[in-house]
Order: structure tokens, then C-alpha cells, then sequence
């Protein structure tokens, strides 16, 4: 068995044994072209694989243990021709080499997605440091020693459901607990990709969970995707600091920037003049308060955002038992150390995709007025987000 230092020096050798492969090999098969094999080999003792989940009508999912990764999730186009849209890498190294390419691509975010303000909350009197890596936040449960950049358990149920668990160490990256977690992706004859994330612990706890796919309908990785046509059924939104904190304010949506109660395209908002789109490096990167969540209860029977090409004709609605959802509009893409090398070897430029995460509220635990991500013992987190694909 390779290690992934290994696997990584190796990474040419393993494009030429691929390129060389015959037709039955299963590159040929996958709509998406990627190579099952880049993605075969054992980081810290465990197996890593590249799983397909498919239905029979046109979609196919590429999903990874490494992470929980969506690596590609392809449906039909207007004209019936097989389109990727999320954005991702052709190969395990490459999300693995978290200096040089550092990316929260598709994954399955854990223990708690967003930022916590300096790493810090309290919880049952006792005060807990997580770890800082994002300035002096604590981002997507630890960003590198996060979730998303660790090996789930897979178990593949049937063709069109996987199911990857988690095991977290009481202490890990400052957080109580241990905690068993469960992501389950299961892809519906609808052209529904369904995710649900389940959690138990011995030890009071917070956990927020969500999947970080950035979609781009366009099909067109080395483009802007500001044309895509945005829908937010939210009335309010929690606005940030500089430091992408939320200040604890809710607002209205109304004669602002942010207001995609009606959908219209995401390019409406790039570059405004507007304090939180500065913020933000020039877009959205911000928390919206679903009108479908009230009474404490989330409807995940209804469209809680949705997003357009005109394009491809590719429709997607969200839908959601949590309170908020995340909308990024990949403000940071393309540059600095953002990770930039597309699938087949192009550039993602900057806006080239929209994120829409599932979510309580950034910091809440913080924020002890908000919904409050505690999870106790003999208790069961279960949260489900799903896309659902159609042309419209």
C-alpha cells in the first residue's frame, strides 16, 4: 500500500498508467473522465477510494472518503449532453496537499462549518480554545486537522447511495466531545443529490455540519458564472465584520444588494457599493435567515434557494431543515494561494461559482439568541440538505 508522500512523488507515473489504460477501464465509463485510479491509494493507514452513485436518468456523483469530497456531479443540459457542475480536482493529490493546493472543494464540513469568533465558546460554564485558522477564527472545524481533510469510513449501500462515518476524539482541535458521524449522500431518480448528516456524542458538544459544493451550471470552469441566476427565499440576512465575524445584527434583504427574493443574476451584487459586499472582497460571503425555518422547525419541503444557467438551461433548487444558508459567490477564487487549477487542467477564475451551505448561524454558540448548535448525550443531530437538478 502507497502512502500518500509516496502516491504524490508517483503522481506522473500514475497520469501515464491512466493515459495507457485499455477501454474497459472505468475512466471510460464515468460521464464526469475522471480516473478512478488517481484516487486509490491510503493516507494515515486508511483507504481512499473515488465512489460513483448514479440513477437512470443522466446523474452521475463522484464522491471521495477523503474528505466526504464531491469531487463531480454530473447532469444532463438543455440538450440532453452530460454536464459537471461542481468544481473539484482530477486527482487525490492534489486535495491532499493542503499547503500548495488548500481547497474545501465538495466536502463534507465538520465539527462545526463557518467561523467561530477567536476559536473560542462557552459551553456549561467551561470555556473551549479551538484551533485558529482562519486569523484568529476557527473555520470549518480547523481547516487542515477539519473533517474535510480527513478519511471517512465508507460503506457503499447501493448504486445510488454512499454512506461515510466519522469517528472524532474528545479534545480534537479543542472541541468536547467524542462524536460518531454519519454523512449519507443518495442520489434520487429526480435528479436530487440528498445529503443527511447524523451525529451522536458522549459529552455535550457543538456540531453544524454542511456540504461545501461550489456549483458553476454553466458547465464552463474557466469562466465567470456571475450570470447565473440567483433565488434566496430569505427576508434577512445576518451581516459580517471585516473579519467575516456576524455582528449579532439581523437585517432585512430589502434595498440592498443582497436581495434575491426574486432571482435575478448574481452579477447584480458583485462589486456593489455596499459595506458588506466590500467586506466580502467584492461579493456575497454571507449568512441568509430562511423564511422556511420558523417556530424552530425547518421545511425542507420547501425551495429554500435555487440557481439558474440560461446557458445550459440546468436548474437547481435547495432545500433544507436548517435555519440559514451560506451564499458564496467564490470571491477569493483564482487568487493568492486560492486554489485555482480547474478539472482537465484550466484555471477557476474569480466568481466562477456560487456555494449555497446548509447551516446554523456563524458563531452561534456565541450568539446565545440564535438557533444553538449543542448536541448532548443520548441526543441524535440530524441535519439534510438537498439539490435537486432539472431543466428549466
Amino acid at each position: 500500500m502507497k502512502n500518500l508522500k509516496t502516491f504524490m512523488a508517483c503522481a506522473a507515473f500514475a497520469a501515464l498508467a491512466s493515459a495507457c489504460c485499455d477501454k474497459s477501464c472505468q475512466t471510460s465509463q464515468l460521464k464526469s473522465g475522471l480516473d478512478p485510479a488517481a484516487f486509490d491509494t491510503t493516507i494515515n493507514g486508511k483507504q481512499v477510494k473515488l465512489y460513483t452513485l448514479t440513477n437512470a436518468n443522466g446523474m452521475e456523483v463522484c464522491i471521495t472518503n477523503y474528505g466526504g469530497r464531491v469531487v463531480s456531479l454530473v447532469v444532463p443540459d438543455k440538450d440532453g449532453k452530460p454536464t459537471d457542475v461542481v468544481l473539484g480536482y482530477d486527482n487525490i493529490a492534489q486535495y491532499a496537499d493542503t499547503l500548495n493546493s488548500p481547497s474545501d472543494y465538495g466536502s463534507s464540513v465538520g465539527r462545526y462549518a463557518n467561523r467561530i469568533n477567536g476559536g473560542k465558546f462557552t459551553l456549561n460554564g467551561t470555556e473551549y480554545q479551538l484551533k485558529q485558522n482562519d486569523g484568529a477564527n476557527c473555520l470549518h472545524g480547523g481547516g487542515t486537522s477539519g473533517w474535510m481533510n480527513q478519511v471517512y469510513d465508507a460503506e457503499q449501500v447501493d448504486s445510488s447511495t454512499l454512506k461515510l462515518t466519522i469517528k472524532a476524539q474528545d479534545g480534537e482541535n479543542g472541541f468536547p466531545g467524542n462524536v460518531t458521524a454519519v454523512t449519507t449522500y443518495k442520489v434520487t431518480e429526480d435528479n436530487t443529490l440528498d445529503i443527511t448528516w447524523e451525529a451522536t456524542t458522549d459529552k455535550e458538544t457543538i456540531i453544524n455540519q454542511t456540504n461545501h459544493n461550489y456549483y458553476n451550471l454553466n458547465g464552463k470552469f474557466d469562466e465567470v458564472g456571475t450570470d447565473m441566476e440567483l433565488y434566496l427565499n430569505a427576508d434577512n440576512f445576518t451581516p459580517s465584520d471585516a473579519n467575516y465575524i456576524p455582528t449579532g445584527e439581523i437585517k432585512p434583504v430589502k434595498d440592498t444588494p443582497f436581495d434575491f427574493t426574486t432571482p435575478h443574476p448574481v452579477k447584480d451584487a458583485i462589486g456593489a457599493d455596499f459595506d458588506q459586499v466590500k467586506n466580502a472582497n467584492g461579493g456575497i460571503d454571507h449568512n441568509f435567515c430562511l423564511n422556511t425555518y420558523k417556530d424552530g422547525k425547518g421545511d425542507d419541503t420547501q425551495v429554500c434557494a435555487s440557481l439558474y444557467s440560461p446557458k445550459t438551461g440546468i436548474f437547481m433548487e435547495m432545500y433544507t431543515n436548517e435555519p440559514g444558508v451560506q451564499c458564496y459567490t467564490g470571491n477569493f477564487q483564482g487568487i493568492g494561494k486560492e486554489p485555482n487549477i480547474a478539472h482537465k487542467g484550466g484555471k477557476y477564475p474569480q466568481y466562477v461559482s456560487v456555494c449555497l451551505e446548509s447551516q446554523k448561524y456563524p458563531d452561534s454558540p456565541n450568539k446565545k439568541d440564535w438557533v444553538q448548535p449543542t448536541l448532548k448525550p443520548g441526543e441524535k443531530y440530524y441535519s439534510h440538505a438537498a439539490y435537486k437538478f432539472s431543466i428549466k
